[in-house]
């Protein structure tokens, strides 16, 4: 697949964020119970409020997707990867601008660079690190026509 958008790396992004929120937590080693399990009936779960439902766990593909993507972060700067990574969480940009202690427009320049150079780099390209990031944006964006990603990145 040579066709890479932002906006196809965005979902992508996005599904591996919520597909890690998806896989069961990490259970200490060495630690069990030998009580027996208490025999629940319903008069004792009247007044409870129940628990909220779960998504089930992630297919392996989808696994594998999220896993390719992690590989992605590489390729980033350590500023860079932590917006992108706060941002497809789902945090909004304000908490994300406090914790990296830059303003909005910076912080989102940062994104769109994260953006665009993991796009240049899956459709094969090299040597956009040496471009200044907005000249890096515009050269993505160039690449892109008017279509809806670019559309997106413009906004």
């Amino acid at each position: 697949m040579n066709d890479w958008t932002p906006e196809m790396v965005e979902e992508r992004l996005i599904e591996a964020a919520a597909v890690l929120r998806r896989l069961p937590a990490q259970r200490g080693q060495g630690y069990f119970s030998t009580w027996p399990q208490m025999k629940v009936e319903f008069s004792d779960l009247v007044g409870q409020t129940p628990e909220p439902m779960r998504l089930p766990p992630p297919t392996a593909a989808a696994i594998d997707r999220m896993e390719q993507v992690l590989q992605w972060f590489a390729w980033l700067e350590p500023i860079d990867s932590k917006i992108v990574w706060e941002r497809v969480s789902g945090k909004r940009w304000k908490e994300i601008c406090w914790e990296v202690g830059l303003a909005r427009a910076a912080t989102h320049e940062h994104w769109l660079y994260a953006l665009c150079l993991i796009t240049w780099r899956l459709n094969g390209r090299e040597g956009l690190t040496r471009l200044g990031r907005r000249a890096a944006i515009a050269r993505v964006r160039v690449g892109y026509g008017s279509g809806a990603a670019c559309q997106r990145l413009r906004s």
